[in-house]
């Protein structure tokens, strides 16, 4: 049970500590404060321009906005996009629910495996209010919305459940939280518990906030996906043009969650990416930098398309 617990916690983000991102261009970008949805989000605008199309990005399992470092935040802003990244509630600058407490781990996961209702401050759901509320506030009408891990997992609930606001979705290293998909294999296990013990714990807990991560907000968190539970429905409902990413090494949440996903999203796109795991390692960053920009490309060249026959449609319809 243990290890189960330990392998739950760092499932959507351990990888990514030990990645020697550079955030210096992030950071050169004022990280501004707005009340939205009966919180306070913290968020930074990148790529600030009004004719830009605009790209909201959400971060996975307690991790705060900077933990997307500097290559890929850069790489979509030089793609023609205004970026919009912040940090989720508990996390970073945004509003923390440190009063709530901690979860009893062993006990949630228990009433999780038997279907009965977890104790939990939020649900993903109130993280993708959160998300758009944010959005309003800033003006944007809709967005391109790229998550990752438990951010992949936000990202699907705007796209189900604020459609109008969801230019096109992106999905990475995510899941659907379906019950038959596999859990994390017996070696990243082994290899979460060698990290979670004696020395290597607070090496860990280091690197971690060093990286931008909250370690006290991951079990909250946590219980907002298990709270959650399948969204399998909800998910097959999306209607935005999509991009499901995985790693072919991913063995905290392996490939079928992505195959899952994307099998879900109807005309959705699915790829599965050599040498990443659940992280996105710079050898990877240029082909997933690539890979969305393509993707988000090709959804406003239908979009700028689109625009221009519905226009040429008002002009023969107007009265001579």
């Amino acid at each position: 049970m243990k290890t189960i617990i330990l392998t739950l916690l760092f499932i959507l983000a351990a990888p990514l500590v030990s990645a020697e991102y550079s955030r210096t261009y992030i950071e050169s970008h004022p990280l501004q404060t707005v009340a939205v949805n009966g919180i306070d989000m913290a968020y930074r605008v990148v790529g600030e321009d009004p004719d830009r199309p605009k790209v909201v990005i959400i971060m996975g399992l307690g991790g705060s906005n900077v933990v997307w470092g500097d290559t890929l935040v850069k790489g979509l802003v030089e793609g023609g996009y205004e970026l919009l990244m912040f940090d989720n509630r508990d996390v970073g600058g945004s509003t923390r629910f440190d009063d709530w407490g901690q979860p009893t781990l062993w006990l949630q996961l228990i009433k999780q495996k038997l279907g009965l209702p977890v104790n939990a401050p939020y649900t993903l759901s109130d993280m993708a209010a959160d998300t758009v509320a944010l959005m309003d506030r800033l003006g944007y009408q809709d967005a391109h919305i790229i998550g990752t891990s438990m951010g992949g997992m936000i990202a699907q609930v705007v796209a189900a459940e604020y459609p109008q606001h969801t230019r096109s979705l992106i999905s990475i290293m995510s899941s659907t939280g379906a019950r038959h998909l596999p859990w994390p294999t017996q070696r990243a296990e082994g290899n979460l518990r060698d990290l979670a013990e004696g020395d290597a714990a607070a090496e860990r807990d280091a690197m971690m906030r060093a990286r931008g991560f909250y370690p006290e907000s991951m079990p909250r968190q946590l219980m907002a996906v298990f709270k959650s539970g399948d969204r399998s429905e909800d998910v097959a409902s999306i209607q935005a043009s999509t991009l499901v990413m995985h790693g072919v090494d991913d063995t905290l949440v392996p490939p079928p969650h992505g195959v899952h996903t994307a099998e879900l999203i109807q005309g959705s796109e699915f790829v599965l990416l050599e040498e990443m795991g659940h992280n996105m390692p710079e050898n990877v960053l240029p082909e997933l930098i690539s890979r969305m920009r393509g993707h988000m490309d090709k959804v406003e060249g239908k979009q700028a398309k689109a625009a221009r026959a519905d226009e040429s449609v008002k002009v023969t319809q107007a009265p001579s």
